[in-house]
């Protein structure tokens, strides 16, 4: 699953497997907290390192105009945004890319654990500042 032409691909295809683990093990049908609970032991079990519901404040013309929490930070440079739900929407893509260009994120995951087979969309900030 590791491919090199995308920058962090080992460390996003550790993710996707901690989350085919925890979906082979529950299946669909539970609400987004217990898969959350769950890929957050995964993540410790394989030393990944994270911040759950990482919270980062949301700027506008340089205010601060309020805060918003990404699922999980995994070692500081990837957004992983979680859904359980029948099928993804637009919404959830939109959300998960806010996340990214709001936290000057290059790269993220949007994992559905709500489908009977696990679904995960690799996510690309196109307005992304290396700082």
């Amino acid at each position: 699953m590791i491919n090199e032409q995308y920058k962090y691909s080992d460390l996003t295809s550790k993710v996707i497997g901690c989350a085919m683990r925890v979906h082979s093990a529950l299946g669909n049908g539970f609400q987004e907290v217990i898969y959350q609970r769950a890929l957050a032991i995964e993540f410790q079990l394989i030393e990944i390192p994270f911040s759950r519901e990482f919270e980062m404040p949301i700027y506008y013309h340089n205010r601060q105009i309020g805060t918003r929490r990404v699922d999980f930070l995994v070692a500081d440079v990837l957004s992983v945004e979680l859904k359980a739900v029948t099928n993804l929407e637009d919404v959830h893509f939109a959300q998960a890319i806010n996340y990214l260009e709001a936290y000057n994120l290059e790269l993220g995951l949007l994992i559905n654990f709500g489908e009977r087979s696990l679904n995960f969309k690799r996510l690309q900030n196109k307005k992304y500042k290396n700082q």
